[in-house]
């Protein structure tokens, strides 16, 4: 299978939405989702915001990297750092479900992200 540059964008534009998506919810919905998370509550609520405002910057920082110099090295970083922390964490504590679920996903996209640059760089 031939891997364009379009296929990378569209990866990348379902990227950076999941980012957004998980933003608004930290942002604006900030007590159903950390109870959906499997939380016990949302206290306090600061961090929950600064981590949906996180999420906000680290989209909207993927597009421009992309945009400026073809690469996704924020997007590699990101995502990796992510894995290893969430995953590490869930084998370390008593975690909910959201945690080790979150971590594989960010996994699953840095490693898909990775292999979908390469074979686009390759040609």
């Amino acid at each position: 299978m031939v891997v364009t540059r379009q296929m990378e964008k569209i990866l990348l534009f379902l990227i950076v939405l999941h980012s957004l998506i998980v933003g608004i919810m930290l942002m604006f919905f900030s007590q159903w989702a950390v109870v959906f998370a499997g939380w016990a509550g949302a206290e306090p609520v600061f961090f929950i915001w600064q981590a949906g405002a996180f999420h906000f910057v680290l989209a909207a920082g993927y597009v421009v990297e992309y945009r400026r110099s073809g690469s996704i090295d924020l997007l590699l970083i990101a995502k990796t750092t992510a894995f290893v922390f969430l995953v590490g964490g869930s084998l370390l504590a008593d975690t909910p479900w959201s945690v080790w679920f979150s971590g594989v996903a960010d996994g699953a996209m840095a490693l898909t992200a990775f292999l979908v640059h390469r074979a686009v760089q390759k040609g």
